[in-house]
């Protein structure tokens, strides 16, 4: 702490603000190492003395403090309720163990490389001169939780978008590996331009000022490139081909689950092919 040490009080006597300067520059080792002073031993040996007091400590370093212990302690429940959902839908829209649990191991490789590359471009200076930024500024405390959640609704998108024409196939009787091929042909293009346009929107936030909308939209841009192309084009279909039948494995004590009907009625679109 240092000086000078403001007091305010308001017309009521009831509210007093005590404005007092912490060393550092407000959000390095200095400022929270005195941050927790102020809270664990000034405060409770001097107001908190004083009974029916309430005492609230406020200001960018405690705020920024306070956020980021609350983002890593609302973390794991964040990334438990997403990655269980997800698994639970893809369990009963595919009845497959399999499929579920590759989709997820994908898809946080694709939340992963944007980790990967954050840390690479903003702790390690890696093209910051193309991005327009100088230094290493700190990855925002928010934005890792953000990018999961964005990045893998996003990716789970397209994973059923292109699952769901496989399985299709394999109703109808085709093999995995033909309908794997089909399929992502099939999807291809569709899939890819969706990306592009996404990876065109997020690349436009990557050339603003503001760091943190930067750092956003380079992860953004990064990661759905990647997924549409190495992850989705490549690994999904490498591996479903590889496991081949067991794609589709569903133990015994999961047989309960219903079974939905991916491929269409060929007889009635032909019917309203017709009749229209």
């Amino acid at each position: 702490m240092g000086e000078p040490v403001v007091v305010t009080v308001n017309d009521a006597k009831t509210v007093a603000r005590v404005d007092i300067p912490l060393a550092g520059s407000g959000d390095d080792t200095i400022s929270r190492a005195a941050l927790r002073e102020l809270r664990s031993d000034f405060i409770p040996g001097t107001l908190g003395k004083v009974n029916g007091l309430e005492v609230a400590v406020t200001g960018l370093t405690a705020g920024t403090k306070d956020f980021n212990d609350t983002m890593k302690a609302r973390a794991p429940i964040v990334f438990a309720f997403v990655l269980g959902l997800a698994f639970l839908l893809m369990l009963a829209t595919f009845r497959s163990l399999v499929i579920p649990l590759k989709a997820i191991v994908l898809n946080l490789l694709s939340v992963g490389a944007s980790y990967g590359l954050l840390v690479l471009v903003f702790q390690h200076g890696w093209g910051a001169s193309l991005l327009g930024f100088e230094g290493r500024p700190p990855i925002v405390s928010w934005l890792p939780l953000f990018l999961f959640t964005v990045l893998f609704g996003l990716s789970m998108d397209y994973h059923v978008f292109i699952l769901t024409r496989v399985k299709e196939l394999v109703d109808r009787g085709m093999r995995t590996e033909d309908a794997v091929r089909e399929g992502i042909s099939g999807t291809a293009g569709t899939v890819t331009a969706a990306a592009l346009v996404m990876f065109g929107v997020f690349a436009i936030f990557a050339t603003l000022r503001t760091i943190d909308i930067k750092q956003m939209g380079v992860g953004l841009a990064v990661a759905v490139l990647l997924d549409a192309t190495v992850i989705r084009g490549v690994l999904l279909p490498a591996s479903m081909t590889l496991l081949g039948k067991w794609n589709w494995y569903l133990p015994r004590w999961l047989q309960w689950i219903p079974e939905l009907d991916h491929a269409p009625d060929l007889e009635e679109i032909e019917a309203l092919e017709q009749t229209a």
